[in-house]
């Protein structure tokens, strides 16, 4: 258990490792290193404490320190919670990459940030370094292992401050900074600090009920990306937490996962909703409960599956709700009997967390529909949440607008308090658990040269929870080719999971009286267009090709 007076997580990490040194910490499967061309094995707590410690004294030998920040492109591989480790312990934060990220994406990520140094796997050192180029950032590019530089001209940006201009550390230094998509285009560079993380895994610790955890050796296994809170915040400090080793796979490969399950001996696993619906989808097989699984913690189950997926594999789908920006201090968990299966059921909300749910007016609602706001109850009720949007105070405040969180999405709430997923108020497309802002996505294709108008809505996935429709009007000759070649060249612009999986030409867009998109018959439109003739499928071109 993460200790009460653990500062950092580094400090958590340590404790662990001097309590179970030959314990493993990260097991990378066979299937895992031949993708990455890295060993396969296991790492335990005792060599990781090792390789950070000198990690650590090669930082500030070159120069790094606190406050300072380094951009990490190093895919789900354990590298990169060695640097994670190594960079918390002298005080330094993080800014995890996405590496689907196309040129453009990464240039206004590298100028935002102000890193002072950019890590990445050999292959993409030179994209990094024509995006840092780009942005007019002097941050010089290596991959793990090469020699350190100094570091560039950014400095110690990430050094916050109180009231009075003195420097904040311990649990309220920054230690990551993770970018998610908002609704006003441009992501967002959510400021997360120890105590963030530390929470999250001091949360995980302590839920119980169906995700309860141990101290014996938990072993757990995910396929999804290190660069999201899920994996960086929630499986990695719950380990830590607990003496536990962390199996994390390049992603989700469905023919082999039952395999990568059971080679890993995991105990527990985590989900998105298109894997369970991708494993229903095989064929019955004695590997369906050749495993030591007692629950998976997600999001997303398609509630048709629900109950058919348990009875099946033989453990329980734990949906829960959070979010970037709540982290541990606003988490709803069905973890708790009784259970309301296959319903979309988030649970009722735990102990120490306050909500309200507000109609369109701010008129608090009991049962709703409305927008979920969340805080923490007593003195503090941004503890456990993040410390703010970096360079955007106007956007934090608004985000905290009444002393609450405003989540941006649509619940319900049933007389057991059970909790209930409708919509998204935000203008926010949620497609195989990444966040897409649409208003991003029009940006692009509007620098398109055929392109006169864009608006793009969410449309449902059977597969993938929701999927890019763009409705286009045009210069030139409408159909499949255009659609294909704007398609195409969005490709180039935008990490694929963004671009259109749909395109619909129109006369005109639905437009307020003050030429704004009028986002709900936006939506409408594009529903009802989905199995039209005249609309092209593009999502055959969505494929993932970064190296």
């Amino acid at each position: 258990m993460i200790a009460p007076g653990a500062q950092t997580i580094w400090q958590a990490f340590s404790d662990t490792a001097g309590r179970y040194p030959e314990r493993a910490l990260f097991n990378v499967l066979p299937e895992t290193a031949a993708i990455y061309g890295i060993d396969a094995g296991e790492t335990g707590y005792r060599a990781a404490h090792d390789r950070v410690t000198e990690l650590a004294a090669a930082l500030q030998q070159a120069g790094y320190g606190p406050g300072f920040r380094v951009m990490l492109l190093l895919e789900n591989r354990p590298e990169f919670f060695l640097w994670l480790l190594a960079l918390n312990r002298i005080g330094a934060a993080v800014v995890p990459v996405n590496p689907d990220l196309r040129h453009a994406e990464l240039s206004y990520m590298a100028g935002h940030a102000e890193p002072s140094l950019i890590v990445a796997i050999p292959n993409r050192c030179a994209d990094l370094a024509a995006a840092a180029k780009e942005a007019g950032l002097d941050a010089p590019v290596i991959a793990p292992g090469d020699a350190l530089p100094a570091p560039g001209t950014a400095g110690p940006v990430a050094l916050r401050r109180d009231a009075d201009g003195n420097p904040l550390d311990g649990a309220a230094m920054e230690a990551a900074l993770l970018y998610t998509s908002g609704t006003t285009g441009n992501p967002k560079g959510c400021i997360l600090t120890n105590s963030y993380f530390l929470e999250a895994g001091r949360w995980y610790a302590t839920a119980g009920g169906l995700c309860a955890l141990g101290e014996d050796g938990e072993r757990m296994i995910t396929p999804l990306p290190i660069f999201h809170m899920n994996a960086m915040a929630y499986s990695f400090m719950a380990m830590v937490a607990v003496g536990g080793c962390l199996t994390v796979l390049d992603r989700f490969h469905p023919s082999s996962w039952w395999q990568s399950v059971a080679q890993s001996g995991a105990t527990c696993l985590h989900y998105l909703g298109v894997m369970p619906s991708m494993l229903m989808g095989a064929p019955e097989s004695p590997s369906d409960r050749a495993h030591s699984v007692r629950f998976g913690f997600g999001a997303g189950v398609d509630p048709k599956l629900h109950a058919a997926f348990e009875a099946r594999f033989g453990f329980p789908l734990v949906e829960a709700w959070a979010m970037t920006e709540t982290g541990a201090g606003a988490v709803i968990c069905a973890n708790q009997l009784p259970r309301r299966v296959g319903e979309s059921c988030l649970g009722r909300p735990g102990p120490g967390l306050d909500v309200q749910i507000v109609d369109d007016g701010g008129n608090v609602s009991l049962t709703g529909p409305g927008e979920l706001l969340v805080r923490r109850e007593g003195a503090d009720p941004r503890h456990g949440f993040f410390a703010g949007y970096f360079k955007n105070e106007e956007a934090t405040a608004e985000a905290w607008a009444g002393g609450w969180f405003h989540t941006g999405d649509i619940v319900r709430r049933e007389a057991d308090g059970s909790m209930f997923f409708v919509d998204r108020k935000k203008n926010v497309i949620r497609r195989s658990g990444e966040n897409i802002a649409a208003v991003e996505v029009e940006s692009a294709l509007m620098r398109h040269p055929a392109v006169k108008a864009a608006g793009v809505a969410a449309v449902a996935d059977p597969v993938r929870g929701d999927e890019v429709f763009a409705c286009l009007t045009v210069e030139g000759e409408p159909g499949a080719a255009l659609a294909t070649e704007i398609v195409g060249w969005c490709l180039t612009q935008l990490a694929y999971y963004k671009a259109p999986g749909y395109v619909a030409f129109v006369e005109a867009l639905p437009l307020t009286s003050t030429q704004k998109i009028q986002r709900r018959v936006l939506k409408a439109l594009a529903d009802s267009l989905v199995g039209e003739p005249a609309t092209v499928d593009t999502r055959a071109m969505k494929k993932r090709t970064a190296a």
